[in-house]
């Protein structure tokens, strides 16, 4: 895989798993499924899933060679854009009116 699919490839990821805990009703995306699921799961399917897309970047990373060491500021950067690449998410779960619900 070149350097550009990668790149590709890992914005794709996280663009989905950012977005994954808002449109899930299950527990950890695989449990049991809950009627309505707490603020809290979502931040934290959300924190496990981010780190996940981490993963997956320093993994793909590290097969195109040496990965490079990131300060601070990268993963600041990183969480920013991750939270705002979930913001549609947030908006379907959160913001649009849900017309057919109790």
């Amino acid at each position: 895989m070149n350097q550009s699919a990668a790149i590709w490839l890992v914005l794709l990821v996280a663009l989905i798993s950012a977005n994954a805990p808002y449109f899930s009703s299950r527990l950890l995306l695989v449990g049991p499924r809950l009627a309505h699921k707490n603020v809290g799961w979502r931040l934290l399917e959300l924190a496990l899933l981010g780190l996940l897309t981490l993963g997956i970047g320093f993994a793909l990373e590290a097969s195109q060679g040496q990965r490079q060491p990131q300060g601070w500021e990268f993963y600041a950067a990183a969480a920013c854009v991750y939270l705002v690449f979930g913001f549609p998410g947030f908006v379907w779960c959160y913001l649009r009116r849900h017309r057919n619900e109790a």
